[in-house]
């Protein structure tokens, strides 16, 4: 038997089983990124995973992608992430915000200054972005200088304490899915020669410089981090190196002593084993193309402490509910997936109690 249903300690956090809730993207947020009005009942609805991992929310004007997602920087996003986080904790659960700055992936009509985005190189990823008036091209962003890094680091450690402020347990730093963190990583989207690219160490930097500054600010126990090796993702590509420089960023991660990792697997078992290996503490493990068949294939290996859940969890609130009593689950609407309100939100049906 698996360990799905034993406790676990994350951080200074006792959960009551090894399932959790992924972030998932659902742009319903107020215009100037305050979470929307639904967004307690939708968080609190799915309280029974015990950890739930917000959605990706911006740390400042720059880290914004897309449109109608919740920001965490200022005192509006604080008020409003307070009626998320106390509804999600009467309802017994707890909450780590995401904080996701989406460097190149943006557009200027997207974000509240209409400035051009910034990452590591002036490279365009090569994609259309959702805007307000359509489908338009990302654009060149702009190659960030060192004032830029740093003051990119002091965004995401104000966004942590804001998070804090706002009655979040902790905050997972988003370094995956093609966003700034990430594009450090790829050596298609980081030219850079100075300490910021070019070996292994320099495009790691970045990354490992923003998790030690938030645990620094908020506590080691308060912060997760999120990876994607070799993720196809926001037109990134890794290349034959990316397995050592996830072996790296692994090992000088656990050195900080941070709540877990949270590792969205697609393919290369090596490296899962080996960032299994070099990462001491909990490990949430998100594996690609996971059936319910097989969920708890990696807790019986012991390659995850935990195992996140996503479109299930979008379309089935009581998912621990069904999961427990071999229920039917309800089918995910895909057409509500991003914006609008209540409709594929909140309305999802729940068992009978």
């Amino acid at each position: 038997m698996s360990d799905l249903w034993n406790p676990i300690t994350i951080g200074d956090m006792t959960l009551p089983h090894r399932l959790a809730m992924a972030p998932m993207t659902r742009s319903r947020a107020k215009a100037d990124g305050t979470p929307g009005d639904l967004a307690a009942e939708y968080y609190a609805q799915r309280s029974s995973f015990g950890l739930i991992v917000s959605e990706g929310t911006q740390p400042s004007d720059d880290g914004q992608g897309y449109v109608t997602t919740p920001g965490i920087y200022t005192d509006a996003h604080v008020e409003g992430w307070k009626k998320v986080t106390s509804a999600v904790h009467d309802a017994g659960g707890r909450m780590f915000i995401q904080l996701m700055h989406v460097g190149r992936m943006s557009h200027p009509d997207n974000t509240p200054h209409h400035r051009q985005p910034i990452a590591p190189s002036a490279i365009a990823p090569g994609l259309q972005m959702f805007t307000a008036t359509g489908m338009q091209d990302a654009p060149v962003p702009r190659a960030m200088t060192t004032d830029d890094i740093k003051k990119t680091v002091g965004e995401f450690v104000l966004a942590a304490r804001r998070a804090v402020d706002a009655g979040a347990d902790g905050v997972e730093i988003h370094g995956a899915n093609g966003y700034l963190i990430h594009q450090f990583f790829a050596p298609n989207a980081n030219l850079r020669i100075d300490a910021y690219g070019g070996s292994i160490e320099n495009r790691a930097r970045f990354g490992i410089e923003v998790a030690a500054a938030v645990a620094d600010a908020i506590g080691p126990r308060r912060v997760g981090f999120r990876i994607s090796p070799s993720a196809p993702i926001g037109g990134l590509v890794e290349g034959e190196q990316a397995g050592n420089l996830y072996r790296y960023v692994a090992s000088e991660l656990d050195k900080l002593g941070l709540a877990y990792l949270h590792f969205l697997h697609t393919g290369d078992e090596v490296l899962a084993e080996d960032i299994r290996a070099r990462w001491s503490r909990p490990l949430l493990f998100l594996r690609s193309g996971r059936t319910l068949e097989n969920l708890e294939d990696d807790l019986l290996t012991g390659q995850a402490d935990v195992l996140p859940i996503g479109r299930w969890a979008l379309a089935n609130p009581d998912f621990i509910k069904r999961y427990k009593s071999g229920a039917a689950y309800n089918e995910a609407d895909r057409a509500t997936f991003y914006g609008g309100g209540a409709r594929g939100y909140t309305d999802y049906p729940m068992l009978a109690a």
